[in-house]
């Protein structure tokens, strides 16, 4: 359970498996219960005891946004005063022409990146929600994409964590009167938002990737990378 930082009353966050009724294991089509399945499968195996996952979730922060789908038709607008579009528009206290360039936005400093603040209070709510930031920064894309990256941990402690992060951002965004989304792909043109994963397997406490083999890996690790790409299309 974890304290939710973001209401006025007293309140929990609670994560809970969904239970089959009729066999009282999990429910297969639930991913936390087909998580709790795959770290059993890999003890089963002997190839190791424990797998650390380290997610980087990477994010928009825009000022507003509109949208519409109906049967008269459909559109979207986005809205950010650091977006490369802005370099020539009126904006309240002057513009300063501080605004990163189509995949010039990869680790600026301020006054360029205009998300510091903001970025430092989502980790300071993460820290009190238990998690152990490690790393923020302004990512490459223009107009506020930005990354939050979290010590790893285990399958599912760590994608508990990632659900627990992306409600952190959304409401911290949102105290500032701003509105964040992990869409994938909401600006065209520019780069999008991924979420590449470190992944590792252990043993006793031994990582059981390091090795003499090509790249310093052992020759687990060169069959873990082989069958990512075997099984990509359904990754």
């Amino acid at each position: 359970a974890v304290l939710d930082p973001f209401t006025e009353e007293p309140t929990l966050i609670l994560v809970c498996d969904i239970i089959e009724p009729s066999t009282m294991q999990g429910y297969d089509r639930d991913p936390r219960a087909i998580a709790h399945r795959a770290e059993e499968y890999l003890k089963s195996t002997g190839i190791g005891d424990t797998a650390f996952f380290g997610p980087e979730p990477e994010f928009f922060i825009f000022d507003s946004v509109k949208f519409k789908s109906d049967i008269s038709g459909s559109m979207f607008k986005i809205f950010s005063e650091q977006g490369s579009w802005m370099s020539d528009q009126d904006v309240e206290g002057g513009n300063k022409g501080h605004c990163p360039g189509i995949k010039g936005g990869y680790f600026p400093v301020p006054p360029f990146d205009h998300d510091h603040e903001i970025r430092t209070s989502m980790c300071n709510a993460l820290e009190e929600m238990g998690q152990t930031v490690e790393v923020h920064h302004h990512e490459v894309a223009t107009a506020g994409q930005n990354e939050i990256g979290v010590k790893f941990n285990t399958l599912v402690k760590k994608a508990d964590e990632v659900q627990t992060l992306k409600y952190c951002v959304h409401n911290v965004a949102d105290a500032y009167g701003r509105t964040a989304t992990f869409m994938p792909k909401p600006l065209y043109g520019d780069n999008g938002s991924g979420m590449h994963v470190h992944m590792s397997i252990s043993k006793d406490g031994k990582n059981t990737f390091a090795g003499e083999g090509y790249a310093g890996l052992s020759d687990t690790a060169l069959y873990f990378i082989g069958g990512i790409i075997k099984h990509g299309k359904a990754l």
